[in-house]
């Protein structure tokens, strides 16, 4: 008799209080519907807005097999709170994704139809390929992101049209090993890991998505953050 897939959703939190119950509800409502089996790991790094009192009354309202809270002492980057998530997801499929609403949990059934489909190694969300959008920035930010990808495509051409989404289906093992080749952080960080999956072999297909800017909360893209984006693509076109 096969096994179950089971899909482990790792969610980065910092200052989500007013956002993680209703991206809770909205994760378990898609699965549920989907007849899915599902677990989500918060990984909150100390938030003082009281994120993760919020995340314990989550525990106790869907239960632990399906919550868990995992609290790091501090702000350590996202690419450490993946492979702290990574140690407690019992799925054989791993889901990363915003908490912010950026990311809304009803592209995920077609993630994961598409996924079994081909059989792909990992499927992404992408702003930039068929009716895909974004919405709630303003020009500027636009523009810097969409050159951003362009020119990471043009320089690594790893034929993926949205390299620094975090909307991101993975089997499980493909994410343990491409996560242990990745050495950069914050910007260049999903980037960085698209680009090592294709030149390791793996098989990569993208679902369009429709990204929304946070509802609550700041959002903010520092000129310095573009400077370590674009070292980080050169670096990277000398390495991969």
């Amino acid at each position: 008799m096969a096994v179950k897939d089971k899909y482990s959703v790792l969610l980065p939190t910092y200052n989500e209080r007013r956002n993680l119950p209703i991206i809770t509800w909205l994760l378990h409502d898609t699965f549920t519907k989907n007849n899915l089996d599902w677990e989500i790991i918060i990984v909150d790094d100390a938030s003082p807005d009281g994120t993760q009192d919020v995340a314990r009354q989550l525990e106790k309202a869907y239960g632990s097999y399906h919550i868990l809270l995992r609290a790091r002492a501090g702000k350590l980057g996202l690419g450490t709170a993946y492979v702290h998530g990574l140690q407690f997801a019992t799925g054989n499929f791993i889901i990363i994704m915003d908490a912010d609403f950026s990311h809304h949990p009803k592209f995920i059934a077609d993630m994961i139809k598409l996924q079994k489909q081909g059989n792909y190694d990992i499927v992404t969300g992408t702003r930039y390929a068929g009716n895909g959008g974004v919405y709630g920035w303003d020009l500027k930010r636009k523009l810097v992101s969409r050159g951003a990808n362009l020119f990471a495509d043009t320089l690594l051409q790893p034929g993926v049209s949205d390299l620094t989404g975090s909307f991101r289906l993975y089997k499980k093992p493909v994410l343990q090993t491409v996560i242990t080749s990745t050495e950069s952080k914050g910007y260049t960080f999903q980037m960085e890991m698209m680009v090592r999956a294709k030149a390791m072999g793996y098989t990569v297909a993208e679902v369009p998505i429709s990204f929304v800017d946070r509802l609550y909360g700041e959002s903010k893209l520092s000129g310095s953050e573009i400077a370590e984006f674009a070292k980080g693509v050169f670096s990277l076109w000398l390495k991969v």
